[in-house]
């Protein structure tokens, strides 16, 4: 006798890999996991989909932050529909650690559809298997064309192999610091923060925008709208190879006519100059 529950996710799995083509066996992996579960999602529900990309160890932030698994047991009022598309995907060399991010949707019976996009971080467990370690969403209007994607493939060049917990804190430490030094900066200027710590092709999602794309649209963004942001990093993780990382923790953004408090997460990449730079940042409302 088949398996239904076997059956359906064996079923999402493959309209995952087909849905993509021909892509690089490493991020395809990644893939076609965060594929699997929007199409289960889709098929079946967001309970069921969301359920399928977590373990024990997963928090969501809904906003705030919560253990994943607990949350879904609890069953929460999510929505009735939910779909989401990953255009942007990276793993480490490591093969441990990575990210997918993109557009969703989102609808509860008998309101309007809504919009957004998510960010989630991946990490392996034990089994080899990839399992979400921090998922966030951000809600948008919806409107203009969603960026195609975008993949950091990762290269076979070696890297140091710590086996030392203490070691492996310190680096994590490390980039802490950097982003405690991108804080200190925001608080002087925002411009100039900014400025100096997002990659030439960083990725800005905020609240009630369209993703933004590259360094110098971001910067005109935030002229234009006359954004304030000061940031306090809470929490760090870093790929065991090294050369990515994630921050999150508190903002404090003031607009046109108003302050709002934020979360944040930020993806950062070890860049060849040795300088650690943000390639992805998400704000959302706390």
């Amino acid at each position: 006798m088949i398996n239904k529950k076997a059956f359906t996710v064996l079923t999402s799995a493959l309209i995952a890999l087909s849905s993509f083509g021909q892509l690089p066996d490493k991020i395809g992996g990644l893939l076609t996991v965060d594929r699997t579960a929007a199409n289960l999602s889709k098929t079946e529900s967001p309970h069921t989909g969301l359920k399928y990309m977590v373990d024990k160890q997963s928090t969501f932030f809904v906003p705030s932050p919560v253990n994943a698994m607990n949350y879904l047991d609890n069953r929460p009022n999510i929505p009735d529909v939910l779909t989401w598309n990953p255009n942007f995907v990276l793993v480490a060399r490591s093969l441990d650690w990575g990210v997918t991010s993109g557009p969703f949707e989102f609808q509860k019976v008998g309101a309007i559809k809504r919009y957004g996009q998510y960010l989630t971080v991946w990490r392996r467990d034990k089994k080899g298997n990839w399992k979400a370690h921090i998922r966030t969403e951000v809600e948008n209007l919806g409107k203009g064309k969603s960026s195609p994607l975008e993949y950091y493939e990762p290269d076979d060049k070696n890297y140091l192999k710590h086996r030392s917990d203490k070691r492996l804190a310190q680096r994590e430490e490390v980039v802490l610091q950097t982003d405690e030094l991108f804080s200190t900066i925001l608080k002087a200027d925002t411009k100039t923060g900014y400025t100096e710590f997002l990659a030439d092709d960083a990725r800005f999602y905020f609240p009630w925008q369209p993703e933004i794309e590259g360094r110098d649209k971001i910067l005109a963004f935030l002229k234009k709208e006359r954004i304030e942001i000061d940031t306090d990093p809470t929490g760090v993780g870093r790929a065991y190879s090294g050369e990515f990382a994630y921050t999150n923790g508190t903002a404090t953004v003031g607009m046109k006519d108003k302050v709002v408090k934020f979360n944040y997460v930020r993806i950062w990449q070890l860049k060849e100059d040795f300088q650690w730079k943000v390639i992805l940042e998400m704000m959302f409302e706390r």
